[in-house]
């Protein structure tokens, strides 16, 4: 595919992205602004936790509006890797598990008979999660789907490069990755074991009661974390051993957006909870944070979540550091 249609496709998808975010902006907005559209009880909630929540979740959505339109643009490819990376990494860890568990979540208790939270939702109607989790579908397919073709273009021919033969990096780099990301791959693999076993229905463990009740949403929801997670570890391990087992045939998109979407989706969906309701809690807010078993988890969960950052912004920041020698090295030989 040329150029031009990559280009194309990539301003198409973000400008898709950009419209999707909208009806979750304008909701938000207007519960900001003091209106009940779409409410049906807040007598649980205080009006300063719920302004703070919808502020805060609008701000999140826009900055994810706001790379949308960064990749609606032909120029968007002359922003910095970063500011589009580390945004989307975090939305996707945020939305991915949404959008597979929720309609996955749903059609289990219909199929089953058991209650959906969604349905019969004490707080807000249920036309009011079937217009979010509609919107946000759209938006996370769009958006990845945006930074794919801009990943593409940019590190297509690293992508694109069976594992097995990616140069391998200097010795005391390839010693201070694998250092870091061994121990996060198999910690990452361990709460994915974890999640799988409370999706399957194991007590939850000391300090469940702090946890939301249990429903056909959310054991959905800890079984698509925990294959998640094992997913990721796999891809982690694979990209840290590039030359050896049969993962070394795979072309290195492959393991890279495992460990992606895995690391992204343990920070965002499990450590950041955890971090709020810690966070909360210091604020002195009427809730705690779990403890026992699924304290420690969400407390790993970030744990492991900056680790594979700070791995990827270390590989981010090399690969990038490449690309602008190789160019200056190009504008030499031409000059």
């Amino acid at each position: 595919m040329n150029t031009e249609k990559r280009t194309d496709r990539q301003v198409l998808l973000g400008r898709i992205a950009v419209a999707a975010c909208a009806p979750y902006l304008l909701l938000k907005l207007l519960w900001v602004l003091g209106s009940d559209i779409g409410v049906v009880d807040l007598t649980g909630i205080s009006r300063g936790t719920w302004i703070t929540a919808n502020v805060v979740t609008l701000l999140m959505d826009a900055i994810a509006a706001a790379v949308a339109h960064t990749l609606a643009r032909p120029s968007g490819t002359r922003a910095p890797a970063w500011l589009l990376a580390l945004p989307l990494w975090t939305a996707s860890g945020l939305l991915l598990p949404l959008i597979l568990s929720v309609p996955t979540g749903s059609v289990i208790a219909a199929v089953t008979g058991t209650a959906n939270p969604m349905a019969s939702n004490d707080i807000l109607q249920p036309w009011v999660f079937v217009l979010v989790y509609g919107a946000f579908i759209v938006e996370c397919v769009t958006l990845l789907g945006a930074f794919t073709v801009y990943a593409h273009r940019r590190w297509g021919a690293l992508l694109r490069r069976p594992l097995g033969s990616v140069p391998a990096p200097a010795p005391a780099v390839c010693a201070a990755r694998r250092l870091l990301g061994v121990p996060a791959a198999l910690l990452i693999a361990v709460l994915g074991v974890v999640h799988l076993l409370w999706g399957l229905g194991m007590p939850a463990g000391a300090g469940a009661a702090a946890l939301p009740a249990r429903s056909a949403i959310t054991a959905t929801s800890d079984v698509i974390q925990g294959l998640l997670s094992l997913a990721g570890a796999a891809g982690l391990a694979a990209l840290l051993f590039p030359h050896r087992g049969p993962a070394r045939r795979l072309r290195t998109r492959v393991p890279l957006a495992l460990a992606w979407l895995s690391s992204a989706s343990v920070f965002a969906g499990g450590g950041t909870l955890w971090l709020s309701w810690t966070a909360g809690e210091a604020l002195g807010g009427s809730g705690s944070p779990p403890s026992g078993l699924p304290g420690l988890v969400g407390a790993l969960e970030l744990l492991a979540g900056l680790v594979v950052l700070c791995l990827g912004a270390l590989t981010l920041a090399a690969e990038t550091s490449t690309e602008s020698a190789s160019g200056c090295a190009g504008m030499l030989r031409t000059g």
